[in-house]
């Protein structure tokens, strides 16, 4: 059975029972920072999980995309370990539980009809206490009490949140791949036979702040089962590498390179290496992922540096990976036609990462022979592990590589202080996900209140309204008197609660005896607006009739705002290339903040360009058309849907003109002409290959171009000139800046040559050596240089250490010639030595070195101690 196959069984099964099937989302978590990666079936649901959105149908079904990069050193070495997999979930958000995920369960997994394994070959795992699971599988399902294992671990707890035991399902392969006498070769234990297929997880407590444990307001159910197993099983296969997932990406692979699979171990590692990799590089980058140093990015360069790397090791000396993305399309394309429609982009950006790879191994040996340089210079025949650990970290330089280097020139790599720096990191990053993996805990007094409220801001700012609740603290209330700060519920609202970037209305709750301030809106989770208020006078009760006015001069600009960020998205797709896709956004009444995936700077002709696009769209006075329909025929259109955002079966279309399409519930103008102008006011990168633009529009537009006008009046000013000559004037004083400072120069050379002449006079003999000791005056440490380069060449062979001061800093500059520094005279010794002594530090080569000092009044004790450091060389020397 092929993988596309099982993936629609799974899903067709699950539709039968009423689920709904949630595509993949991407695989950068949306408004989820404790995330890197989505990297679980139920990561995308999480808000489901605790409570924070209740879902219109709580079953739902879907196949996810992940990404997992802990121990990657694993990954083509064992049968199953990858760095992104498919996982096939099915999930009850307080609706079925135990006996039907069981059940279910084993009939998708035993029935002819869809995956049908042979029941005799499955066993299960429980958690001990869990004796409903256990009773299920054994009373209901039928499977003997022997293959029913109870294991501690079967517990499912990521830290406050939901949490529950679990029960695992397992295949058995048969005697090929294990010995039933061998202790481990059991489900859960250290072998291949019993290959472990469905996870499924009863989220049945809450782990509280404190500690505790308590029962779930709602008990959910969560599964993950591993298609690249499923897969592995039913294609019959040793491993999930010989499965049609990786297969058609490896044999692509030894046509490049000309080898054939499974003829040598080694060689077969670097081809698993290279499909899995691949996979999570394509993928990655078609969901606006771009290789850095930094985060996302530095995951994806990092492995498809690895990959490169193995590519070495069967011979492919060039750029290769971008020609394997069209096989990943081929393979994955009926289901993520991202993957697909992203190609050219995708190959983009892998080419260019591989090539500027290839000249880092170049930088990398370069830098690798300065280290063993330096090392042979110190009698030292040793690599530190920790300067290991840095190339390959930072430049990605292999550590085989670093340790043939090091062979050649006689000398070995500290494998041991490598492996060490590894594992640190390793720890740091498993320390990182500790701390962030958890949930919020279910709960709260929103999670069961389903009263209805009507949201009428888009039409209307002014409406009569009854309370419907108030909560303080964690509590329903009846009412809130004067000076209190609660949260309110309307049975119908004109306020806009914070979603898809755009921030919430303010504005006030009235009537004849009470009013109250809106101070913000957020959504509960059966999603009604709930508005934060303070009560400024008299007391507002449940059931009260209330007037709701949004403060209109801000909605005037937050809808100018969000408009434009359309109009934004559109220009910076026609001018930079349809790779750019959202990656965010900020609508305020005073800015809006727009960041999307691009992989470089822009020049400030591309923003002029970006600009110019969004004015002509205001200019040409463009209705904007507001419509709701399904989502097949909202997509047929061509509307763009945003990063991240989940929509349901009836969507909202905003449309300006012909120019832009897109899936929004936020506010707009009615035509592009109430923008009045856009200007952006910033552009910069915030991430990996993601940059940022701040603009402004409206009122806000007239402002800053008004300011912007103030400070050239200004300048004007200070240049007593117009304002139209003001850069006739700058140019003007440039030049005369460049003049004087060529004057400068000239002065300051002049000086030098004086201070020159008379300080040779002032060399002595220590011993034998030439040495001048002195303090001279130089403005800066190039023009203590230079007079140090002039006495080299007056006195010839000598030692030379100059201290000059400036304001309440010292500048040292110690030179000694060629032939001095041979009998042991060393630069960076001495004006290190004198650095010292004036509270500083500095160092350099032996023929020359500067340093700093903090204390002007150590100045001639610094130049005696170089004089007795020169006279006691001097004397030893003879």
């Amino acid at each position: 059975m092929k993988a596309s196959e099982i993936r629609a069984k799974w899903l067709q099964f699950f539709a039968e029972k009423g689920h709904k099937i949630e595509p993949s989302a991407s695989l950068v978590p949306h408004n989820d920072p404790s995330l890197l990666w989505i990297n679980a079936g139920m990561a995308p649901l999480k808000p489901y999980f605790d409570g924070r959105i209740v879902p219109e149908n709580p079953r739902i079904a879907n196949s996810q995309k992940c990404i997992r990069t802990n121990d990657i050193e694993n990954v083509g070495r064992t049968r199953r370990h990858h760095t992104m997999f498919e996982m096939l979930g099915n999930f009850s958000i307080g609706d079925y539980f135990k006996e039907e995920a069981i059940t279910w369960a084993w009939e998708f997994l035993t029935d002819k009809k869809w995956i049908g394994f042979d029941p005799d070959r499955l066993s299960v795992t429980v958690y001990p206490e869990d004796t409903e699971a256990f009773e299920l599988w054994n009373k209901k399902i039928g499977i003997p009490e022997s293959r029913i294992y109870k294991l501690e671990d079967n517990f499912w707890d990521i830290g406050e949140g939901p949490c529950g035991p679990c029960t695992e399902i397992f295949y058995d392969r048969g005697d090929k791949y294990g010995d039933l006498n061998d202790p481990e070769c059991w489900p859960g234990g250290e072998n291949e036979r019993f290959l472990e297929v469905w996870n499924l997880v009863f989220s049945q407590f809450n782990h509280n702040k404190d500690g505790s444990y308590t029962p779930l307001p709602n008990k959910n159910i969560d599964t993950g089962a591993g298609l690249e197993r499923f897969a592995s099983i039913l294609q019959d296969v040793d491993s999930n590498f010989d499965t049609d997932l990786f297969q058609p990406i490896i044999q692509a692979t030894c046509r490049i390179a000309n080898v054939e699979y499974h003829t040598d171990e080694e060689r077969d590692v670097a081809l698993k290496v290279i499909a899995d990799h691949i996979r999570t590089v394509v993928f990655a980058v078609g969901d606006g992922v771009l290789p850095s140093n930094e985060g996302r990015g530095y995951v994806i360069r990092r492995l498809l540096r690895r990959a490169v790397r193995f590519g070495k090791t069967l011979g492919i000396n060039e750029p290769f990976m971008y020609r394997l993305t069209s096989v990943v399309g081929d393979i994955m394309g009926s289901y993520y036609p991202e993957v697909v429609e992203k190609r050219e982009f995708i190959e983009k950006v892998i080419r260019a990462e591989e090539e500027r790879f290839h000249e880092t191994l170049s930088e990398g040996l370069d830098m690798l022979s300065g280290i063993v340089e330096e090392l042979k210079k110190q009698g030292r025949t040793v690599i530190g592990g920790q300067e290991a650990f840095r190339l390959y970290d930072t430049y990605g330089f292999p550590f085989d590589l670093c340790e043939d280097f090091a062979a050649e020139h006689g000398m070995t790599v500290d494998r041991e202080g490598f492996d060490r720096e590894m594992e640190e990191q390793r720890n740091r990053a498993r320390s990182a996900r500790q701390e962030t993996d958890s949930m919020k805990v279910q709960g709260g007094p929103l999670a069961d209140f389903t009263v209805k409220s009507e949201f009428v801001g888009y039409t209307e700012l002014i409406t009569s309204a009854n309370i419907t609740a108030i909560i303080a603290g964690d509590s329903f209330v009846d009412e809130a008197g004067a000076g209190a700060t609660c949260q309110i519920l309307l049975d119908r609202t004109p306020f806009y609660a914070e979603s898809g970037g755009q921030v919430s209305d303010g504005g006030t709750l009235s009537n004849g005896s009470a009013e109250a301030t809106v101070e913000g809106v957020f959504k509960a989770p059966h999603g009604q607006h709930v508005h934060t208020v303070k009560v400024v006078r008299g007391t507002l009760r449940v059931g009260d009739q209330v007037k709701a006015e949004v403060r209109s001069a801000q909605r005037d600009d937050i809808v100018k705002n969000h408009t434009a960020t359309h109009l934004l998205h559109k220009a910076l797709k026609e001018t930079l290339g349809d790779h750019v896709n959202q990656a965010g956004s900020l609508v305020e009444a005073d800015r809006l903040r727009f960041d999307f995936s691009h992989f470089g700077s822009i020049s400030p002709e591309a923003l002029a360009e970006i600009e110019q696009r969004v004015n002509e769209q205001i200019w040409k006075r463009t209705d904007v058309v507001i419509q709701q329909m399904p989502i097949g025929e909202a997509k047929a259109m061509g509307a763009m849907a945003l990063f991240g955002e989940k929509y349901g079966d009836i969507v909202r279309v905003v449309q300006v003109g012909s120019y832009s399409i897109e899936l929004c519930g936020g506010c707009h103008v009615r035509n592009t002409a109430e923008i009045g102008l856009f200007k952006i006011v910033s552009e910069s990168g915030i991430g990996s290959g993601v940059r940022r633009i701040e603009a402004v529009t409206g009122r806000g537009a007239y402002e800053y171009m008004d300011g912007q006008l103030r400070l050239l009046k200004d300048t004007a000013a200070l240049l007593k000139s117009n304002v139209p000559d003001v850069p006739k004037r700058v140019e003007a004083a440039l030049a005369q800046i460049r003049e004087l400072g060529r004057e400068n120069e000239a002065l300051k050379g002049k000086l030098s040559a004086i201070e020159a002449g008379s300080l040779a006079d002032r060399a002595k003999k220590v011993g034998d050596v030439t040495l001048l000791a002195a303090k001279v005056n130089a403005g800066d440490m190039e023009s203590l240089r230079a007079i140090v380069d002039s006495m080299k060449a007056k006195l010839g062979s000598a030692v030379i250490v100059l201290a000059a001061v400036v304001g309440d800093k010292v500048n040292l500059v110690a030179a000694v010639t060629p032939d001095l520094v041979q009998r042991g005279y060393q630069a960076g010794k001495l004006v290190k030595e004198a650095a010292a002594r004036c509270g500083g530090g500095g160092g350099g080569r032996p023929e020359l070195a500067q340093a700093g000092g903090k204390d002007p009044s150590k100045v001639d004790e610094a130049l005696r101690a170089v004089e007795e450091l020169v006279a006691g060389q001097s004397a030893a020397a003879r």
